[in-house]
C-alpha cells in the first residue's frame, strides 16, 4: 500500500444514489459528522434528486446534513440501453464532482449502477474507495455491479460473516476487509414503532386504517428478465386483492422495467378502483422501518425485506429471483411468481405471525465502528490481489 499522509480531518465523501441507501448511510453519516476526526461531505445522485420518486435529498436535508453536491444522471426511458447510458453519463458527473470536492475517501453501499459510475471514477481519480455490503449474493445485474464495486474498492464493510469470507475467497486482502454488519441495523434498534397518524398522507389511493392489519409491498423490476414484468406484477396485484387487507405499496426502483411496473399498477387501479391499495413514493429512513415493522406480512422482491426485516421479525413472502442466493433469517418465505403461490405464502406468513428478531444482518452498534476505521485506516491508491489458498 502506498500511504498518503494527511494531518487534517480525513474528508469522507459519502455517495447517495437511492431512497434505500439513505436508508443505509444515514446512521453512519451521522457517526462520521460527530467524529472529531472526519468531516463529512454528501453527494446525492440518482433517483435522490428526482422529484418522481419524491425527493428523498429533501430527507438528507431536513435531518440536517449539508448537501455538498447534486448529480442528475438518470436518463429516460427505463430500459437497458437508458440504464447503460446513465452509468457513462454518472462517470462523467462524478468525476468532475469528486475534482472538486478532493475527498481523501469515498463511501459507499450496495450495488446500485449509479454507484458503480461513482466507483469508476473514484478509482481513475486516484481516490481511496470503502465500500459497504460487499460480497453478498443476488440476483439480477445487481450481484454483477455488487462484485465490480467490490473489485475497484480498497476498503470493505460487509454485513455478515459469509460476505466477509467471500470477498476474501475474490482476492481481497484479509486486512481490508472488516465485518461489522449492517448500519439500518443502528436505526431499528432505537426507533420508536408507533406509526405516526399522517405517515401514508403523502400517497395516493385508499385511506388506510392504522387500526387495522396491512400488507407491505415492494416489487422492483429485474433487469436481466427485461420483458416478464406485466405477468408478475398482475398475479402479485391479484394475489393482494384476495387477502381481502389493505395493501401498502411503494412504487418500484428506476431500474429497466420499472415503467411497465408501473404502468400494470396505473391500469389496475382504473379498471379495479380498489379500496385496500395506497401507493407511496417514499419514506424518511425511520418511517420506512416503522410500516415494515408493522407490517403483518410484507411481499415482494426488495432486498430491505431480506435485511431490515430480519431486525424486526416482520413475515415476509420473498417473490422471483431477483435475491436469489441472499443470506436470510427465519422470518423469509421465498416463492416463486405464480398468484396462487404468492396468495398461500402471505396467508401462510400472516398465520404464523412474528418472528424472533435476527442479528444476521447487524446488532444495532455498526455505524461507529465504520467511522472509527475510516478515522485509522490509511488511505491508499495501488490495490493488489490477496492470495487465496
Amino acid at each position: 500500500m502506498t500511504e498518503i499522509i494527511n494531518d487534517k480531518k480525513t474528508r469522507i465523501a459519502v455517495v447517495l444514489v437511492d431512497r434505500a441507501n439513505y436508508g443505509r448511510m444515514k446512521p453512519v453519516m451521522q457517526a462520521i459528522k460527530d467524529h472529531p476526526d472526519l468531516e463529512l461531505q454528501v453527494v446525492c445522485s440518482g433517483t435522490m434528486v428526482l422529484d418522481r420518486f419524491d425527493m428523498p435529498v429533501n430527507n438528507v436535508e431536513n435531518d440536517g446534513f449539508i448537501v455538498d453536491s447534486k448529480i442528475y444522471m438518470e436518463l429516460e426511458g427505463s430500459n437497458p440501453t437508458t440504464m447503460a447510458k446513465s452509468l457513462g453519463f454518472g462517470i462523467i458527473e462524478f468525476s468532475g464532482e469528486f475534482s472538486r470536492l478532493n475527498p481523501d475517501f469515498i463511501l459507499m453501499v450496495g450495488d446500485r449502477y449509479e454507484g458503480l459510475a461513482a466507483a469508476l471514477a473514484t478509482s481513475y481519480m486516484n481516490i481511496c474507495l470503502a465500500h459497504i455490503q460487499g460480497g453478498e449474493v443476488s440476483g439480477s445485474i445487481d450481484e454483477s455491479a455488487r462484485h465490480c464495486i467490490s473489485k475497484l474498492a480498497h476498503y470493505h464493510f460487509p454485513s455478515t460473516e459469509r460476505s466477509a469470507e467471500f470477498l476474501v475467497r475474490m482476492g481481497e486482502l484479509e486486512e481490508t476487509v472488516f465485518n461489522v454488519g449492517c448500519p439500518s441495523s443502528d436505526i431499528a434498534a432505537s426507533l420508536d414503532f408507533q406509526l405516526p397518524s399522517n405517515i401514508f398522507s403523502s400517497g395516493v389511493g385508499c385511506e388506510i386504517n392504522l387500526n387495522e392489519p396491512y400488507v407491505l409491498v415492494v416489487f422492483h423490476p429485474v433487469t436481466t428478465s427485461y420483458g416478464d414484468e406485466v405477468v408478475e406484477v398482475q398475479n402479485l396485484l391479484n394475489a393482494c386483492k384476495k387477502t381481502g387487507l389493505q395493501v401498502v405499496w411503494l412504487w418500484p426502483n428506476i431500474d429497466a422495467g420499472s415503467d411497465m411496473v408501473s404502468g400494470v399498477i396505473r391500469r389496475f387501479r382504473e379498471s379495479e378502483r380498489p379500496d385496500w391499495l395506497r401507493l407511496v413514493k417514499n419514506f424518511t429512513p425511520e418511517d420506512y422501518l416503522r410500516v415494515l415493522g408493522n407490517a403483518v406480512c410484507a411481499a415482494g422482491n426488495s432486498s430491505s425485506f431480506v435485511r431490515d426485516s430480519s431486525f424486526l421479525g416482520t413475515p415476509v413472502v420473498l417473490i422471483g429471483d431477483r435475491q436469489n442466493g441472499r443470506e436470510y433469517a427465519g422470518n423469509v418465505k421465498p416463492v416463486g411468481y405464480k398468484e396462487d403461490e404468492i396468495l398461500s405464502a402471505i396467508q401462510s406468513q400472516i398465520s404464523h405471525g412474528r418472528y424472533q428478531a435476527s442479528t444476521l444482518y447487524g446488532d444495532g452498534q455498526v455505524s461507529q465502528r465504520i467511522a472509527n476505521c475510516l478515522a485509522k485506516v490509511p488511505s491508499f491508491i495501488q490495490k493488489r490481489l490477496g492470495y487465496v489458498s
